[in-house]
């Protein structure tokens, strides 16, 4: 007989609820440093020390930086048990041919509908060149140009991801990146899956490869014998794949530093209890999960947890989901409206569901968030899923200042300046005038030079006719 639920509450009228709401921004922070026992078996196995999560990533993207597919093939039999060659590696045209063939095609029309969706949004939100002519003078240009190789790294350990394939490679696509990599662990939910290979061959992607974790972020950063390195790295993963692409910014462009997935609940009584309890068990069942209500209306949190009792009993991962709504589940109760958004925008959730009589209001003044869901009717679920928008958005308050992948973190702009002699003529003043002030008097000169037709004659400065004079003495 399953316990019965019971979810922490934080009322804002007491003392204690700074500094309670301050540890939800991102209960997940001090992972990155703490060594679990499952981890510190496992690195005390391989490393022969138990070392961080931070350390793990360190030794073995420098290993794969260092020594290449070697280490790529040694961390991979290492960490996921399966002993790979160089060629084993890939996962060949054939292999998801075949296993497209043999698909659901019910599944595949559903994914099909899914892809068009992702792509019809993604496409529609493509920037334009900007150009900006004076006439004789100058033209200002803003150009954009796709990346040539992303590498998309999809999660492969407790289940397969078709959304996450989706969510990451159709905004690569819409963008037209001419080289898609796709990167999953070689286990029956990730490269070996089968219907994870149908889609990878319905969506036109030529570039799999059984390999997962920080090895294959390393991998995709620095190249390794047969994989040349791409520019960008997208997707989600865990606390290794995340610690890897932090490690490897600068050498590729990332999307975001994600973490577990959260949801955010703001609710009046308007609110049906049995939604919104299956929308915080729906988050908790990632397990870990981060679900949190936030509400002033007081009878609220009584109800959903009622309902919430009720669904985890008939879930298939219901008990997941418990222990992760006891740990990192909470009702937040507020004084009013004005109180809970200020609370909503202080937490900047991943997803923010809004269940109140006005939602698209109540939204109007949301500004941190990766995703905002308005209503009864539009769950998480359909983001994750089908609507449109990548479910690839930041996490752990960092909504603030980052924004959920589109179709645009996948292209390039670049500035294109082109002046004629009138033009340079109208704005040289200013530009000397400036250099002139921050010593670069050689930026100066490039641009007098260009407004005579007299041979370049420079005057030397005070400095260098100073120490020109004291060379000569000295000779």
């Amino acid at each position: 007989m399953p316990t019965t639920l019971k979810v922490r509450r934080i009322d804002t009228s007491t003392p204690q609820a700074a500094k309670q709401l301050a540890a939800l921004k991102n209960p997940f922070a001090e992972q990155a440093n703490v060594v679990s026992p499952a981890s510190k078996k496992l690195t005390q196995a391989v490393f022969g020390e138990p070392l961080s999560p931070v350390k793990v990533v360190e030794r073995v993207c420098n290993d794969v930086r260092q020594k290449g597919m070697s280490a790529l093939l040694h961390y991979t039999e290492q960490f996921d048990k399966v002993k790979l060659t160089a060629r084993g590696l890939k996962v060949t045209a054939d292999e998801m041919a075949a296993s497209y063939a043999a698909a659901d095609p019910e599944f595949l029309d559903s994914i099909r509908r899914v892809r068009d969706n992702i792509n019809q949004f993604q496409v529609g939100l493509i920037a334009k060149d900007a150009l900006l002519p004076v006439s004789e003078h100058y033209e200002l240009q803003l150009r954009y140009r796709p990346l040539k190789r992303v590498g998309i790294c999809v999660p492969g350990g407790a289940a397969a991801y078709p959304s996450s394939l989706l969510m990451t490679v159709c905004p690569a696509q819409a963008a037209e990146v001419a080289e898609i990599v796709v990167v999953m662990p070689p286990t029956e939910n990730g490269a070996n899956n089968a219907d994870m290979q149908a889609i990878c061959h319905m969506l036109g992607v030529k570039e799999v490869y059984r390999m997962g974790g920080a090895q294959a972020v390393a991998a995709l950063a620095y190249g390794v014998e047969g994989i040349p390195p791409v520019d960008m790295i997208v997707g989600p993963g865990n606390i290794f794949v995340t610690l890897a692409k932090k490690h490897v910014f600068g050498q590729v462009a990332i999307d975001c530093l994600a973490g577990p997935s959260e949801i955010v609940i703001a609710a009046d009584e308007s609110a049906q209890p049995d939604f919104v309890a299956l929308d915080m068990i729906a988050q908790a069942e990632h397990s870990p999960g981060v679900a949190l209500l936030v509400t002033w209306h007081a009878d609220l949190p009584n109800e959903v947890e009622r309902s919430m009792n009720k669904a985890l009993a008939l879930l298939e991962r219901g008990e997941q989901a418990r222990v992760c709504l006891e740990e990192y589940g909470a009702f937040v109760i507020v004084r009013d409206r004005e109180e809970a958004l200020k609370v909503v925008n202080d937490l900047a959730p991943e997803h923010l569901h809004i269940q109140t009589r006005d939602p698209e209001a109540f939204g109007e003044h949301c500004d941190n968030a990766g995703a905002i869901f308005l209503g009864p009717f539009t769950p998480v679920a359909i983001g994750d899923y089908a609507a449109g928008p990548s479910h690839v958005l930041p996490t752990g308050g960092t909504a603030r200042f980052a924004s959920g992948l589109t179709v645009n973190d996948f292209r390039r702009r670049t500035s294109v300046m082109n002046f004629t002699r009138t033009g340079l003529r109208s704005i040289a003043e200013d530009v000397i005038t400036i250099a002139t002030k921050e010593g670069l008097t050689a930026h100066a000169a490039s641009v007098s030079a260009r407004l005579t037709d007299r041979p370049l004659q420079l005057r030397p400065s005070k400095k260098a006719a100073a120490a020109a004079a004291a060379a000569k003495m000295k000779k």
